[in-house]
C-alpha cells in the first residue's frame, strides 16, 4: 500500500490526512525533510504560499522537495501548493519549487470573503465535482506538456504534468474523495514503476 505524505509546516494538512485515510491509505504528516524518504507521494496543502516558502527555507526543505519531485514520485499541490509547484508566478521574478511547467496568478479569485463553491468537470476524475475555492489562485498558462484537467469561467483550475497534479481549490474540505483517489492512483502506479526499474 502506498504511503502518502502531507507537508505539515502550515495550512490544511490535517484535513488532507483525513481524506487520504478515508480512501483507506496511510497518511504521514511531514515536518522534517528526512521523512520524505519514507513516503511514495506528497501533498503540498493549501495555506499561505509566502509563509509556506519561508518555512520550507527555514527547515531546509527546498532542495529535498525538488529532488523528491525529480525522482519520479508524485506531488499534488492544492491552492497554495499549486503556487509552490509552478515554474512562474505573475508579479514575481521566479517560482518556488519550479517543478510544474505553468504560470500562475495568486489570489486570482479575490480575498477570503470572496470564497465560494462551484461544480466542476475534472477530466478523468468527475463530471460533477463540488470545488471549494478560498483565496484561490488560477493557472494563467499551462505549457504544452501540462494537461488541463478543469476550468472555471474560462480559467484553468486543475492540471497534470507527468507525476505532478495541481488544483486551485481545496478537495480536502468536502466528502468527495474522487480527486484524492486520482492522486492515490498516480502514487500507486509510480510506486510500481519505480519498483520495477
Amino acid at each position: 500500500m502506498a504511503i502518502i505524505g502531507i507537508l505539515g509546516l502550515q495550512g490544511a494538512f490535517r484535513e488532507h490526512q483525513q481524506s487520504i485515510e478515508a480512501c483507506g491509505h496511510e497518511a504521514q504528516i511531514i515536518k522534517r525533510k528526512e521523512q520524505l524518504e519514507d513516503i511514495d507521494g506528497l501533498i503540498l496543502p493549501g495555506g499561505e504560499s509566502t509563509t509556506m516558502r519561508r518555512l520550507i527555507d527555514r527547515y531546509d526543505f527546498t532542495e529535498a522537495l525538488r529532488q523528491f519531485g525529480q525522482s519520479g514520485k508524485p506531488i499534488f499541490g492544492t491552492c497554495a501548493g499549486l503556487i509552490l509547484l509552478a515554474t512562474d508566478i505573475v508579479g514575481q521574478d521566479s517560482g518556488h519549487l519550479r517543478l510544474m511547467d505553468m504560470v500562475v496568478e495568486r489570489n486570482a479569485f479575490g480575498r477570503q470573503r470572496e470564497s465560494f463553491e462551484a461544480p466542476l468537470e475534472i477530466t478523468g476524475v468527475a463530471k460533477d465535482f463540488e470545488a471549494v475555492f478560498i483565496r484561490a489562485p488560477y493557472i494563467v498558462e499551462a505549457k504544452e506538456d501540462t494537461e488541463v484537467l478543469s476550468t472555471y469561467k474560462g480559467k484553468i483550475v486543475a492540471a497534470q504534468q507527468g507525476q505532478f497534479l495541481a488544483a486551485a481549490f481545496h478537495p480536502e474540505l468536502t466528502d468527495d474523495y474522487r480527486l484524492v483517489q486520482h492522486f492515490i492512483d498516480m502514487v500507486e502506479k509510480s510506486k510500481l514503476k519505480l519498483a520495477t526499474n
